[in-house]
């Protein structure tokens, strides 16, 4: 069967409507996640008050070092050793700190991926229907990453620069307030162009982000359609298209590095002009006798100190709004709530389950198409144990009657039972538990044979997926890999030919055992052979389970109990194989179509296959 060949254009997404503010009230979000490592925090504002504590001792300790080291009689060697302790204290709860805050990011990072990825897994088909999967992917990986560096450093360093800012100040002041004025006016001013130039920064970092986003996305497409690439010999355009992405991506990182360059000088004029005009009043209070030299010293090392915070506050200010971004995309998604849930007190089956089908006065819109209804007065009985073939024409509704069954999207109008239990009464876990499906594209994980296949029941042992296999016709094959059942299949099956892949998807299903069973063209994918050997495999499963077949190829359901036509989502006919070819209508022309011989144009309309 073909594949329709992907879309290769990527369309810009719109620019972000997310306020600065808004992004910083999104990290509170995370305060859930940081709320059960209430140890780790405590260790950590302790490592941070200590660590600040000892960096604003070392303008003292310098300050007695020079007035009273350098004086007649001191004893400079006391004020050393002073200086060298507050060092290994700034040294072990620096060390203590960047441990606490480094652990404490790792937990919060794990508990988030590990909750928004639960989260992701109930939400219902409606959901994954409008979203891609890239995108999602991109979310639970590349936004969460940026929340590491949030609580695993930008946090830590953000409140230390805030306690070093504000302890130094109070420092300038008691060390001398008249030069502390000086400071208090002049640092700012000279920091205000930079702040200013900083949102050119930033602008010109985030579009270099999307321009990297737009490069990367380019390149994934294609890798992902190397198929149709290929098949279409389009490789040097697809060069082309991506050199142009890489153009793209390198104007903008030019532009942003020109600034960068531009701000750097200014900031390092700005900054340390107003470092000299307050160095040089202070040597002139100096030299008038009016401050001591080591108070001098004091006071520098606190200006040096508390401006080297301010910078360090505006370089993770941009990680924070980074940050918070991310956060808003994640908080997005957890505003997701699944349109199909369990109900509060959900109904249990009945043991055993006896598989009773019964759809009544069913009317489906797919959400994408809501004027456009799937199914339409759809009204069908199943008796536990029948089997029941779907026949029809491209687009009549017979996959949207296995969509609705195993409850990915729940009906408009009229309701759809098992064993007359309203599905909408039951958990669809326990729903769905009761169901084996065989779809048309059956997923293949990127594990060994053996665990794809006991994907149908963990518990099951090897065994029992080796028997589940033999049935399925797939032992045979598999034995012959490199590694037989403990070989690995490759991503999606890379390394199975298609009628591999769907007979491992058969033993799956056989694993599974369940009373009811949906076969979505489950040999549509084999060659004659294979399909002839896996019909017995099938007839086998089915006896005694209620059975849905979906099938275009008329041959494979002529020994279902009941063949049912549908045509634009309503049923048009029902009956055996024989009964319909008597009656003349679409199935009569279907089987027309596929039996009659192409050369015998005198042959009777529809023979016996």
């Amino acid at each position: 069967m073909s594949t329709p060949a992907p879309t290769l254009a990527t369309e810009p997404r719109g620019a972000e409507t997310v306020t600065p503010r808004q992004r910083l009230n999104s990290l509170r979000g995370l305060l859930p996640f940081l709320a059960p490592h209430r140890r780790l925090l405590a260790a950590w504002f302790g490592a941070l008050a200590l660590s600040s504590a000892a960096t604003l001792s070392l303008p003292v300790a310098v300050r007695h070092m020079i007035d009273q080291g350098f004086s007649a009689g001191g004893d400079i060697d006391r004020w050393f050793l002073l200086m060298f302790g507050v060092a290994l204290l700034l040294a072990f709860a620096t060390a203590l700190r960047f441990y606490f805050v480094s652990i404490l990011g790792e937990r919060v990072l794990a508990d988030l991926r590990g909750r928004l990825y639960r989260h992701l897994l109930a939400l219902d088909q409606r959901f994954y229907d409008r979203s891609r999967s890239t995108e999602l992917m991109s979310r639970l990986s590349a936004d969460t990453e940026l929340l590491r560096s949030v609580v695993g450093s930008s946090m830590s360093v953000a409140l230390r620069s805030v306690v070093i800012v504000v302890g130094s100040l109070v420092m300038l002041v008691v060390t001398s307030p008249t030069l502390a004025s000086l400071a208090v006016i002049g640092i700012p001013l000279a920091v205000l162009p930079i702040v200013l130039g900083g949102r050119l920064v930033r602008k010109a970092s985030e579009q270099t982000q999307d321009r990297v986003a737009e490069a990367n996305a380019r390149a994934g497409e294609t890798l992902g359609a190397m198929h149709t690439v290929q098949s279409y010999a389009r490789e040097a355009h697809e060069s082309r298209r991506f050199d142009a992405a890489l153009r793209s991506t390198q104007q903008a990182a030019a532009h942003r590095i020109r600034i960068q360059a531009m701000l750097t000088a200014v900031a390092i004029v700005l900054f340390f002009g107003a470092i000299v005009l307050v160095l040089w009043s202070g040597a002139q209070a100096v030299i008038e006798g009016r401050m001591s030299a080591g108070a001098l010293g004091q006071f520098m090392l606190y200006a040096l100190i508390g401006a080297g915070s301010v910078g360090a506050l505006a370089e993770v200010w941009s990680e924070v709004q980074r940050a918070g971004g991310g956060m808003q995309r994640i908080a997005d998604l957890f505003a997701e709530s699944p349109v199909v849930a369990a109900p509060a007190d959900p109904l249990p089956l009945p043991v055993p389950v006896r598989g009773a089908i019964r759809f009544e006065g069913v009317r489906f819109a797919y959400p994408s198409r809501p004027t456009d209804p799937a199914l339409l007065d759809f009204n069908l009985d199943v008796r536990p144990g029948e089997t029941v073939a779907l026949v029809g024409p491209s687009g009549a509704g017979k996959s949207t009657v296995l969509q609705l069954l195993l409850r990915f999207h729940d009906p408009q109008q009229g309701r759809i039972t098992l064993d007359g239990i309203d599905l909408r009464a039951l958990d669809p876990a326990a729903l769905r538990g009761s169901i084996a499906l065989v779809p048309q594209d059956p997923m293949i994980f990127a594990a060994s044979a053996a665990e794809n296949i006991r994907y149908g029941r963990l518990e099951a042992s090897d065994a029992e997926v080796e028997r589940a296999a033999a049935l399925a016709e797939a032992d045979e094959f598999i034995r012959t890999l490199p590694q037989g059942y403990a070989s690995e299949l490759g991503e999606r099956g890379a390394r199975l030919s298609g009628g591999q892949q769907q007979r491992i998807a058969i033993a799956r299903a056989l694993l599974k055992d369940a009373p009811l069973l949906l076969l979505d063209e489950a040999t549509s994918a084999l060659d004659a052979q294979s399909e002839h050997l896996i019909q017995q495999a099938l007839e086998q499963l089915m006896r005694g389970r209620t059975t849905l077949v979906i099938a275009h190829r008329l041959a494979t359901v002529l020994k279902a109990d009941r063949i049912v036509v549908l045509d634009g989502g309503r049923i048009v006919d029902a009956g055996s194989h024989a009964e319909l070819l008597a009656k003349g209508g679409l199935y009569t022309e279907l089987a027309r179509l596929q039996f009659a011989a192409p050369a015998a144009a005198a042959a009777p309309a529809v023979p016996v296959p």
